[in-house]
């Protein structure tokens, strides 16, 4: 046989966790037809000599769902070896959006995402090739992406075609329950993988309003998954809030046999040691005949923000009560930061997370103090005589609200984080990516793991990492024909070196719609990249084109068609 494309002599790491073993890899029309031993020449032939060869990795939480109508390269998750990727996280998406609604879905992902309403104005237009969820994944797999897709079901965009702007201010009736069944019901028909929604008090939307998903009661939570529960399929995948508990999660999941996942459980987001309550409780749950996973993350959480749009302070009531006032009254924001007793606030008034706040944080940007940037808020401020809280808001004046700071809010105690990653009953996830690109850059949390877990702290071995990174997250999210190297399976692969295999540091670059800015992070160690056999990506460079015919392909219910 002559092979389309062919890999030889690599240490063949395949994605269940067993130990690896050098051989070659052949692929044809898509699939790998020979593993371990490929006779025959290749079209293509990738030498991997001291290598790893591995199943492509499974994303399963991202915000790609706008990106993805501009960016068929769905970049910078391919970078890092991903080749598969969840989208509608958090019950946020695009979709069913009725005309009169797209407006308010850009401001909302603007507000909770951290997306640029410009970009997306730019990216989206105002005319849109769909309305209903359907018709979205039909766009999607018309138009193609470099890799390959699955979609959850998104909440908020369903709350609000079926409720208009009351979604984001009340309960629905019975027959808006029954109502939003019914597209539950059509969307899982036409290939959602799942129902995505989000209960959390920093999820706030336009004009600060709470995001629809957030007035939902726990009767209308259990009638949406009820429909997965009927067709014996699908998962629940939520962002935590003290209105959906896990307590909720393990009723809906024993009474409907559905798998339910949620974010994020992050060191110090229940304090010091908080986190090791939630595992104990994950693994009660688990025995009692509940599944439900917690997503956790390997990198520290790491935001950076402006006092513009302090989305990681949002949390906190009278910030939020600050950001609905600014809505209304555009300059409240700066008068109430040059007010010192609204500074205070910022000092003393702050939850236990923040506490001590400035201590984390460093001056990324500040055109009027260009020597103040890159170094932490407390030493600037030490050195200047004033106050940490002082210094960030006349940073922030100075620089009209642009000023930018970088804060690790979470996951910085690596201690915890190993007990995180390393639990049974958790699942590695929490990229963001297409989220909040100003912000952070998460989406190179593959290359992290393998370059900071498994070869610095050896935390894992090679092998539980690409497990973890491969058929551990496809097999949660009932993905089927992904995660796996084996004969007859698609061929999504990637080659990376152990020793080199990292993210770069973050930059920041121009490149979205309307100029709008993101921070991204150079994949080192990276090889080559593999969707459905077409190489797309090789030492570090595309392979292929955003106008080709790409390789990727829309995973409805989990499998590509």
């Amino acid at each position: 046989m002559t092979y389309d494309l062919k890999i030889t002599g690599g240490t063949i790491v395949d994605g269940s966790g067993k130990p690896g073993f050098t051989g070659d890899v052949g692929v044809k029309d898509g699939k790998v037809v020979a593993l371990g031993k490929a006779e025959g020449p290749g079209t293509t032939t990738i030498d991997a000599k001291g290598k790893v060869v591995s199943p492509g990795f499974v994303d399963v939480h991202t915000h790609y769902d706008a990106q993805i109508l501009w960016d068929r390269m769905l970049s910078i998750s391919p970078w890092h070896g991903v080749t598969t990727t969840v989208i509608g996280n958090c019950g946020f998406g695009v979709a069913p959006t009725k005309a009169i609604h797209r407006k308010l879905i850009m401001q909302t992902l603007e507000k909770v995402e951290g997306m640029s309403l410009e970009a997306l104005e730019a990216g989206l237009g105002m005319s849109w090739p769909f309305e209903t969820f359907p018709q979205y994944l039909d766009a999607l797999e018309k138009r193609g992406s470099a890799i390959n897709v699955a979609a959850l079901f998104g909440h908020t965009p369903l709350r609000l075609y079926i409720m208009g702007e009351e979604s984001t201010e009340r309960a629905a009736t019975a027959d808006e329950i029954g109502a939003m069944k019914k597209l539950v019901r059509e969307a899982m028909d036409a290939g959602a993988i799942g129902f995505g929604t989000s209960v959390s008090v920093s999820h706030n939307g336009y004009a600060g309003k709470p995001v629809p998903s957030r007035q939902a009661t726990v009767e209308e939570m259990d009638a949406l998954v009820s429909v997965m529960g009927e067709l014996k399929r699908g998962l629940m995948q939520i962002t935590i809030g003290r209105d959906f508990s896990t307590r909720h999660m393990a009723e809906v999941s024993r009474k409907y046999n559905v798998p339910v996942t949620w974010t994020a459980l992050l060191s110090y987001l229940y304090g010091p040691g908080g986190h090791r309550k939630q595992l104990d409780l994950a693994a009660e749950q688990r025995k009692a005949g509940a599944l439900v996973i917690p997503q956790v993350s390997c990198r520290p959480l790491n935001f950076e923000f402006t006092f513009a749009e302090p989305f990681i302070f949002d949390v906190m009531k009278f910030m939020n009560e600050l950001a609905v006032e600014d809505a209304k009254s555009p300059g409240t924001r700066r008068r109430a930061y040059a007010d010192p007793a609204w500074r205070e606030k910022l000092r003393s008034e702050v939850t236990p997370l923040f506490r001590n706040w400035w201590d984390r944080v460093i001056i990324a940007w500040a055109p009027s103090a260009r020597e103040l940037e890159e170094q932490p808020l407390a030493d600037a401020a030490r050195k200047l005589g004033k106050d940490p809280v002082d210094l960030a808001l006349e940073l922030a004046l100075a620089n009209d609200l642009q000023a930018r700071f970088r804060m690790a809010v979470m996951n910085f105690d690596e201690k915890e984080v190993a007990e995180l990653i390393t639990d049974p009953n958790t699942i590695i996830a929490l990229s963001d990516a297409g989220a909040h690109a100003s912000q952070l850059c998460d989406a190179c949390y593959s290359t992290y793991l393998l370059g900071h877990w498994v070869r610095e702290k050896k935390t894992f071995t090679v092998e539980q990492a690409v497990h973890n990174l491969t058929q551990r997250p496809a097999e949660m999210f009932g993905i089927t024909d992904r995660g796996l190297l084996a004969e007859g399976r698609p061929a999504d692969v990637v080659v990376f070196d152990p020793k080199t295999v990292g993210p770069g540091p973050l930059k920041r670059v121009y490149d979205l719609p309307a100029g709008a800015d993101r921070l991204v992070s150079e994949a080192s160690g990276i090889d080559a990249v593999i969707v459905n056999g077409k190489l797309i990506r090789r030492d570090g460079k595309d392979a292929v084109a955003a106008n080709d015919r790409l390789p990727g392909r829309l995973l409805r219910h989990g499998r590509a068609a």
